[in-house]
């Protein structure tokens, strides 16, 4: 009994000291994923032909687009379809792509958002290309027959699972349903609305009962301006979409970014994350988060001195493709608080660079109720070494879970954004879920015998809730693909981290959105979920949650080897130690028998 647990503690030291390294080592791995192709502005992600791996949507010229397909060798993305500039009108810019099922048949269709050259984004078109065979009919696409003022939103309207066009069309909020292929207007919402431009308008549920609500951005003035932006927030009841909260920004803030929305504190509702500037050329920069239904701006990131040098966000240049202020969120170490990707500038204006902004306890009163805070990550050479860079964000390039990095930076080929792909070499082995959920159109029988897994779906909702290492509970939620316009650049799937904890996920609950008349939320619960997975959900019929399916597919991390190793090294233990045993005991059977021969041979006598 004793040595069982000698072998019980030795085997836990190994398993704990195995994972107790926190460092984060970035390894460029641009050449392998592109060879010579790494020049473009990433605009998208998606599995455009269904095979389980996800692609990326690069434009070139801000007049074609190149899906690169993933591939099992290197370059492991490779240019395979493209949309070239003459489909297009001429002298239009590609301003966003927004891969999606818009006509219902379970095969990945592209939407691209374009204006003139001159006229920037206050008269945008929409053209959709529509799958056929996991390729494109570029010769049979649709423009849309109104023009949007600013990118329009790309949201499941009515809840039928299919992807609607969401915008402001002749100074009213509008929807476009693209069912069938056959295109039909209709008047969103019950009051006008005077966008702010750019907005950061979002689908995702913003009070916790799993069905997506809608986020507005709006403004005194429709238009562009630097005074104080409003937001609204409309809660889905019963399939329709009623305005409950308005809010403000303070005057404070002279110039507003991109809202971005995460449970950044992982009590299971989803934030908003502001990034502001107090003056119009950003030298005192900062992050502020609201909760749901909130008025108070809470403060989680205002230190960016970097010993003598102070350090802020881009101020927006009108025109420019990469203008708005933004956050690119995800949990690059797995201890589930998502962390940030974000640009800055110098106060020189002489360096421009990626930051990683990783989300820690707070350490300040500042932070009230927040309990989190960012804390800038100077030094991470592989990232702060790329000069110019305008974008960055988080890609899973290995469909391991672990989220690696996308920058795009000034200076690349033919005038192009250079791509760098930097992998995540986090030592300290920790567990997550990814959850993807599909349209559920159709299970296994879909028409023309279509792969389930091409179709990127927005308004999802995914939360989680188990067991933390200190016993006591722990969640965290995401909504899928809540925004789309400004090159949001969200992934198609959520990965969730679980931090250190080896537990099976107690509860895993998924939600999606409700159709007009709607009474029942349309929610499904799984439970004792294998840590290190990927969830493939399909909502099979739509009204039938107890029906829906879960495919799962289990993605082995290091603690599987390290177990292993452990397991053999206490198995060869255990074995050493019985040998030893076994032959000190020969020896002594054998002292004894010459013992005994000994004394019978002076008995005899």
């Amino acid at each position: 009994m004793r040595m069982c647990k000698q072998s019980v503690l030795f085997y836990t030291f190994l398993i704990l000291s195995a994972g107790g390294n926190h460092i984060l080592a970035l390894q460029d791995v641009t050449a392998d994923l592109f060879g010579s192709e790494s020049y473009g502005t990433v605009a998208a992600f998606g599995d455009f032909n269904s095979d389980k791996l996800t692609d990326i949507f690069i434009i070139r010229e801000q007049s074609e687009l190149l899906i690169f397909l993933a591939d099992l060798k290197a370059p492991y993305f490779k240019p395979k379809v493209r949309i070239r500039k003459e489909q297009l009108p001429k002298d239009f810019i590609i301003s966003g792509v927004v891969p999606g099922d818009y006509d219902g048949d379970s095969q990945m269709d592209v939407l691209l958002t374009a204006h003139p050259k001159e006229k920037a984004v206050l008269e945008t078109s929409v053209f959709v290309f529509w799958g056929n065979n996991q390729t494109l009919d570029t010769e049979g696409r649709v423009e849309l027959n109104g023009t949007f003022v600013d990118e329009p939103l790309v949201m499941d309207f009515n809840g039928d699972m299919i992807p609607d066009i969401f915008g402001v069309v002749s100074g009213t909020t509008q929807v476009c349903y693209l069912k069938e292929r056959n295109m039909v207007w209709k008047p969103a919402l019950g009051s006008a609305v005077k966008m702010h431009i750019p907005h950061s308008n979002a689908f995702l549920d913003l009070n916790q009962d799993f069905t997506a609500d809608l986020f507005l951005t709006t403004s005194a003035s429709e238009g562009s301006d630097n005074g104080p932006v409003s937001f609204e927030t409309w809660i889905n009841k019963d399939g329709n979409f009623t305005k409950t909260f308005v809010g403000k920004t303070p005057d404070i803030f002279k110039i507003v970014g991109q809202s971005a929305f995460i449970d950044f504190d992982g009590d299971g509702y989803q934030d908003q994350l502001l990034p502001v500037c107090m003056d119009d050329a950003c030298q005192k920069s900062a992050i502020y988060l609201s909760k749901p239904g909130d008025t108070e701006w809470v403060p989680v990131l205002t230190e960016f001195q970097k010993k003598d040098t102070l350090w802020g966000f881009v101020p927006p240049a009108l025109g420019e493709l990469h203008a708005p202020i933004t956050l690119h969120l995800g949990d690059y170490n797995l201890d589930g608080f998502p962390d940030a990707l974000a640009i800055l500038r110098n106060a020189s204006g002489s360096g421009q660079k990626a930051f990683l902004l990783e989300n820690v306890a707070c350490n300040n009163a500042s932070c009230r109720g927040a309990r989190r805070m960012f804390r800038v990550l100077w030094d991470l050479p592989d990232l702060t070494s790329l000069q110019g860079a305008v974008v960055a964000t988080f890609f899973d390039i290995y469909e391991d879970g672990i989220l690696d990095m996308i920058v795009l930076r000034k200076g690349g080929q033919k005038g192009e954004l250079a791509i760098h792909a930097l992998k995540n070499n986090f030592e300290a082995d920790a567990y997550f879920v990814k959850v993807i959920v599909l349209s559920g159109l159709c299970s296994n029988d879909c028409p023309g015998k279509v792969k389930l897994f091409g179709v990127n779906q927005p308004g999802p909702y995914v939360m989680y809730t188990t067991m933390d290492s200190n016993g006591g509970v722990k969640n965290a939620s995401a909504g899928q693909l809540s925004q789309s316009a400004h090159l949001s650049l969200q992934l198609p799937y959520t990965v969730l981290g679980l931090g250190r904890s080896a537990n099976f996920l107690d509860h895993l609950y998924v939600g999606i959105p409700l159709p007009p008349g709607g009474k029942e939320i349309r929610k499904q619960e799984w439970t004792a979920i294998i840590p290190n997975s990927q969830l493939i959900v399909i909502p099979y019929p739509h009204d039938d949650p107890r029906s829906w399916s879960a495919k799962l597919y289990l993605t082995p991390s290091n603690i599987v080897l390290l177990t292993a190793i452990a397991l053999i090294g206490v198995c060869v233990f255990i074995l050493v130690i019985i040998g030893i045993l076994h032959w000190k005991e020969k020896k002594a059977d054998d002292r004894e028998k010459r013992q005994e021969a000994h004394r019978f041979h002076f008995d005899a006598m």
